[in-house]
């Protein structure tokens, strides 16, 4: 969770989260890409390509909501400039919901395959093959750290720091988008 104390309105924001993300979109002419509210936490979906920002975000003028904006704009640069890791880590999540969905199915399978089969070697290997099949999310995991340091440090800070932002602002918004880039890995 994002510190309370970068909640509060800030004097230089013209703008709310959701209109930074409109402005910033639109200045990288990424006019297709929608932004929109939702309550199921902040992010950007390539299917749709939309940023999705919750309420407080989008209609919000604090630090946190300007700079969480500007992370899930990062992410849909980084959709727009083909990034590989982005690229990897949609294509892995697909797989890995697959793969959760196989698995189960495995390991739920492999006391009927004992009961049916009469050999326990089988059922061993289908459980085998049922957890590493739900691992991929650990994989996921691992691709989707960079993914997010790039959105919050090569992408969404370089363009907080070209006047979007004070130079007192600045170190909050490191560490802002610090946690925005690890809230994923921690989920």
């Amino acid at each position: 969770m994002l510190a309370r104390h970068h909640q509060e309105p800030e004097a230089n924001f013209p703008g709310s989260g959701g209109e930074l993300a409109r402005h910033l979109l639109d200045r990288f002419e990424l006019h297709d890409v929608k932004v929109e509210p939702t309550d199921t936490g902040d992010h950007y979906d390539p299917i749709d390509r939309a940023v999705r920002l919750t309420p407080d975000k989008l209609d919000g003028r604090s630090l946190t909501s300007i700079t969480v904006a500007a992370h899930e704009v990062g992410h849909a640069l980084q959709h727009a400039a083909g990034d590989r890791f982005f690229t990897w880590r949609h294509r892995l999540a697909v797989a890995a919901q697959w793969g959760q969905r196989i698995g189960s199915v495995l390991l739920l399978s492999s006391p009927v395959l004992v009961l049916l089969l009469k050999l326990p070697a089988p059922a061993l290997l289908t459980v085998i093959a049922g957890f590493l099949m739900m691992g991929l999310g650990v994989l996921v995991q691992l691709v989707t750290l960079p993914v997010e340091l790039d959105a919050s440090f090569n992408k969404a800070l370089p363009l907080l720091e070209a006047g979007y932002l004070t130079d007192q602002q600045m170190p909050a918004a490191r560490r802002i988008l610090r946690a925005a880039a690890w809230t994923y890995v921690a989920g």
